[in-house]
């Protein structure tokens, strides 16, 4: 088996997925906005395009004739997939996957109205005057996000009206692509956010990965764990929901479900059809295959008779708190002294606030202390500098 594969986006989960490609003997090209990507570092070669340029994306498509294309973010012209697919080229997981997910209206209209899965309540505006209206439906607080954006860019919590102004142009700002509308949410009251792993294959049964538990800051993931502390009944609720999500969606990959625990039971919150941030953790050897061996299997159609969990672990992100185009990581010393422990630095080009330039992560047993792993999580990130 020998397949090109056309990888769209290439950051750390790019990188680690073109790792897993690789070792099973596939051939990968990474397509990104910039030079010296994370993924770019370790692909067979590589392309430097604005993906949400629809003629610059066929131009690759055309250049490089992949079987498959693997989008891995959520700055990419959609709509083109659907004729990539009728060119008999494997988009991953489909492109109706890749098009509904890109859109937030798209997936919670699919999640809410068509399949009836438990939602926070939510309205969408297209003008600042809609918007206040909006927030007078919800209620304070609410959250406010654009329709498509990532990393949690744009996103934030209304608490004062006063705020109204400020929150709208943040949102707006931080918009990608050439949509301009934003959705607010009713802030649900949760104890846990987590998100559920799960595997569609080509041949097989769905698979779910046991629970991750994450911690989020600005809407962006700060740090996950895994196993995570749920009911039964929350557990078989989750992956009921997950199905019929990943289901109506179809194809084959790996798929980040996010829902909300409460004590009124789970809220589906969004998905992902691709490796998940806060599945980073698999790397610290949780699982017996971790989320990027999974996707690779799952989208080359090969086996994938069992996930387990092995040991328990954390994860904990190492950010930047400047902006500069050349820098030194120091503290890998350091962090690597406390046992159990693994970093992974995404050798990204430069830096900016608050951008991911590294993972800490640990295990344990089984059945270790899962809140003190992320003590040590987070001791092992604190040991590493960016200057």
């Amino acid at each position: 088996m020998h397949k090109k594969i056309l990888l769209l986006g290439s950051g750390e989960l790019g990188k680690e997925l073109v790792i897993a490609l690789k070792r099973l003997g596939q051939t990968v090209i990474a397509v990104d906005s910039y030079a010296g990507a994370p993924a770019m570092q370790v692909a067979d070669g590589f392309e430097v395009a604005d993906m949400l340029n629809g003629e610059q994306l066929d131009a690759i498509v055309a250049k490089h004739q992949p079987d498959l294309i693997v989008p891995e973010i959520e700055a990419i012209r959609t709509e083109r997939l659907y004729a990539y697919e009728q060119q008999h080229i494997q988009v991953v997981p489909s492109a109706r996957a890749a098009n509904f997910t890109m859109n937030r209206k798209l997936i919670r209209d699919l999640a809410s109205k068509e399949l009836g899965l438990q939602t926070a309540k939510y309205f969408y505006a297209i003008s600042f005057e809609s918007f206040k209206k909006a927030v007078s439906e919800i209620g304070l607080p609410c959250v406010v996000k654009p329709l498509m954006s990532s990393s949690g860019k744009g996103q934030s919590v209304l608490k004062n009206l006063d705020d109204q102004q400020q929150v709208w142009d943040y949102a707006i700002t931080n918009s990608r692509g050439d949509i301009q509308e934003v959705i607010i949410e009713s802030f649900i009251s949760f104890h846990t956010e987590i998100t559920l792993l799960t595997v569609t294959q080509k041949n097989g049964l769905t698979l779910f990965c046991p629970p991750i538990g994450h911690r989020q800051e600005r809407g962006d993931y700060q740090e996950s764990w895994q196993p995570v502390a749920i009911s039964e009944k929350d557990y078989n609720d989750a992956c009921d929901m997950a199905q019929k999500v990943t289901s109506a969606l179809t194809g084959a990959g790996i798929w980040g479900v996010e829902f909300f625990l409460t004590d009124n039971g789970v809220y589906f919150s969004e998905l992902s059809p691709r490796p998940h941030d806060t599945g980073m953790v698999t790397l610290a050897g949780t699982q017996n295959l971790s989320q990027f061996v999974l996707h690779a299997r799952a989208i080359l159609g090969l086996p994938i008779p069992t996930i387990q969990l092995e040991r328990a672990g954390a994860s904990v992100v190492i950010l930047a708190n400047k902006t500069a185009e050349t820098f030194s990581i120091t503290g890998l010393e350091k962090a690597l002294l406390q046992p159990n422990t693994d970093v992974r630095i995404f050798g990204k080009p430069s830096t900016r606030p608050y951008r991911r330039m590294g993972v800490a992560l640990i295990n344990g047993t089984a059945d270790a202390d899962i809140n003190e792993l992320r003590e040590k999580a987070k001791a092992a990130a604190a040991c590493i500098s960016i200057t």
